[in-house]
């Protein structure tokens, strides 16, 4: 390591996403993103290797009909079976045994493998440094056990129970980006024009989405690497978490404390909860899984993690109020300047923190098309189809909700978390 510190990380990226307010899957929701993404590249950083970026991805949904083109083997329903994204090391000895390690741990936890696939890349599209350090990607597929999860959520806890044993008993070999029922992440260190040519999949007609989060990596003082490129599991940060290390020293003192329903005895098993060797974007996606895994909505644990300001405020309403002070006694705010991207398949959306130092532009066009960013003008969209845009506002939620179908208001996406408990009235009575 020499004299480099990972504790002094810090980054200025850009971030995007594109959604169907319908929820169909298309390809051109993929196509956007893309687009987005390469309007982005001036966000991006390169090394003294032009062709070898800090790191560009795309996370979307499980592309269903295309993965039924492609894979040999027969796939059970959509949802009832999930990818691991994996980055595997490049000598045979030792991928041999992480995958075999890993298809164990899937038939322990009561799953079924289905089987592995080889993921297409052309090695043209990247440079000479990332190409050298370049991981074999392959995806494990995995079929819901008997008797199978009632919900989907279950099944998703299953996999990611699967994944945190992986990861704990192989440290930095074993990499695997995403693992779920509903999302998959393509990603590596490249730069934002290299995606689309690295990986075939993503120009496949049958790759379709409804949504599509894409980030261009530009990190100071850091190394790039293959594993640390956005968007991770949940997010996609542009900023940094300049409490990162307060906040993790209060995870780990917590953690004893820890108790899940959901989990149940499972819980023990993916302790401890962050990552070591993780960035201060992949520490926060690591904490912000395990809140959303354990029962609450995306849009809560964002609120939980990232509150806006609350001191002296008299234009919240009094039950607002009452969650960010019940909540601050379970967590710390994880503070920047901080831009954050964030989605679970479902719901696509995004927030600043408290501080507002990130920027960021939305729009929605009147054929049902939502677009954000990092900056204006990352599609090309005459001005007459747009029906409405804005900007990101510290502490606020920018919320597209596929299964309703709509941009859910601030105000009203708050408002419906804060009364789902009596939290102004817990904190009034047990805190003295």
């Amino acid at each position: 390591m020499g004299l480099y510190s990972p504790d002094y990380e810090h980054d200025a990226c850009g971030v995007a996403f594109v959604a169907r307010l319908d929820a169909v899957p298309q390809h051109e929701t993929v196509r956007r993103a893309l687009q987005a993404l390469e309007n982005l590249e001036h966000r991006g950083a390169t090394g003294a290797d032009a062709g070898t970026g800090d790191g560009a991805g795309i996370l979307l949904q499980v592309p269903d009909a295309f993965f039924r083109a492609v894979l040999e083997q027969p796939l059970p329903d959509a949802g009832r079976y999930g990818v691991a994204m994996c980055f595997l090391p490049a000598a045979e000895t030792r991928r041999a045994e992480l995958e075999h390690r890993l298809a164990a741990l899937v038939e322990e936890e009561g799953q079924r493998v289905v089987g592995w696939r080889d993921v297409p890349v052309d090695a043209a599209n990247v440079g000479v440094t990332a190409g050298a350090a370049a991981p074999v990607i392959r995806q494990l597929f995995v079929a819901a056990g008997d008797p199978v999860p009632a919900e989907q959520d279950a099944f998703e806890r299953k996999l990611y129970v699967i994944r945190r044993r992986f990861e704990l008993e192989f440290g930095a070999d074993a990499v695997v980006p995403s693992f779920s029922s509903r999302t998959i992440v393509y990603k590596g260190m490249l730069t934002a024009t290299q995606l689309r040519g690295y990986f075939p999949d993503l120009r496949d007609e049958r790759t379709r989405t409804a949504l599509a989060l894409v980030h261009s990596r530009f990190s100071t003082n850091t190394f790039p690497s293959w594993e640390l490129a956005h968007p991770y599991r949940m997010i996609a940060h542009n900023g940094e978490i300049n409490t990162v290390r307060g906040n993790i020293n209060w995870m780990r003192a917590r953690e004893s404390q820890l108790a899940s329903e959901l989990f149940g005895d499972d819980l023990a098993k993916v302790l401890p909860v962050v990552q070591s060797g993780g960035s201060d974007s992949a520490t926060l996606d690591n904490v912000l899984e395990l809140l959303v895994l354990g029962g609450r909505s995306l849009p809560h644990a964002i609120m939980m993690m990232i509150p806006e300001a609350t001191a002296g405020r008299t234009d919240l309403p009094p039950e607002l109020l009452g969650f960010y002070a019940y909540h601050q006694c379970l967590m710390e705010a994880w503070d920047g300047p901080a831009a954050v991207s964030f989605t679970d398949g479902r719901v696509i959306g995004a927030t600043l923190d408290r501080n507002g130092l990130r920027p960021g532009r939305w729009l929605e066009t009147r054929d049902g098309w939502v677009v954000l960013a990092s900056e204006a003008g990352v599609l090309d969209i005459p001005a007459a189809d747009v029906l409405r845009k804005g900007r990101l506002q510290p502490g606020q939620l920018f919320l597209v909700d596929l299964e309703q179908g709509r941009i859910v208001p601030n105000d009203e996406a708050k408002r419906a978390i804060a009364t789902q408990q009596p939290y102004a009235e817990w904190f009034e009575r047990e805190v003295v």
